[in-house]
């Protein structure tokens, strides 16, 4: 790991795909050893849920533990610029296990503290939060039930509360079926640089290499 990222540094290489031997924060830990992040970004992992012609992005599903109010923030900004990169216009919910306030619990303070953020750096994509996943991804159920969300459909982009939670939910879709899953994704590091999941198949590593050449070229 620490080779090749040396290779990739040195640009005797494009992009780097490691992780089917190794656990994801061996790799992570050897990896940043050689390769900084993009100067005001803060790696993170993104994953792509494809499921019933809909593409969700979610994150951050692999680095942060428990993201803070301003790393939410940027968590939302990343996930949105990337989710517009591969031709998607972003529509962001913080989710959580409340709707807007209800119940009101300091656990989820943070959140709503991250749409006061957004709201005072004027972003150019939609979001609000926070919401349970359900209506964040129901339109229907959202606008009848809070008409005053902001977003104009439903979300394509979900900003999780906390490692655990992204990690449960795409796992739990992963293993049970009824969608695919790919990734998590690495972003945020100043190289194209992705670490697939101990046990990935062909076809997990197939994707994963598509996405680091996707960055390599870009």
């Amino acid at each position: 790991n620490v080779f090749a990222a040396c290779m990739l540094a040195m640009g005797d290489a494009d992009a780097m795909i490691t992780g089917t031997t190794r656990s994801f924060y061996v790799c992570y830990d050897d990896v940043t050893k050689v390769i900084d992040p993009n100067r005001g970004e803060k790696p993170m992992g993104v994953s792509i849920l494809l499921s019933k012609g809909r593409t969700i992005f979610v994150s951050d599903t692999n680095v942060h533990v428990v993201p803070s109010a301003e790393e939410l923030v940027a968590i939302a900004k990343e996930t949105a610029a990337y989710a517009r990169k591969l031709g998607h216009e972003p529509r962001v919910a913080l989710v959580s296990y409340s709707n807007f306030g209800n119940p009101m619990h300091e656990a989820t303070a943070r959140i709503r503290d991250a749409v006061k953020l957004l709201d005072k750096e004027k972003v150019d994509f939609e979001y609000d939060g926070e919401m349970s996943a359900a209506i964040a991804l129901n339109y229907t159920q959202q606008k009848e039930l809070y008409p005053f969300s902001r977003l104009s459909g439903p979300a394509n982009v979900l900003v999780m509360p906390a490692l655990q939670s992204a990690h449960v939910a795409t796992r739990l879709m992963q293993s049970l079926g009824g969608g695919t899953v790919i990734g998590p994704i690495l972003r945020g590091l100043s190289k194209p640089v992705q670490i697939c999941q101990m046990g990935a198949n062909v076809s997990d590593i197939l994707n994963i290499a598509a996405l680091a050449a996707h960055d390599a070229v870009g």
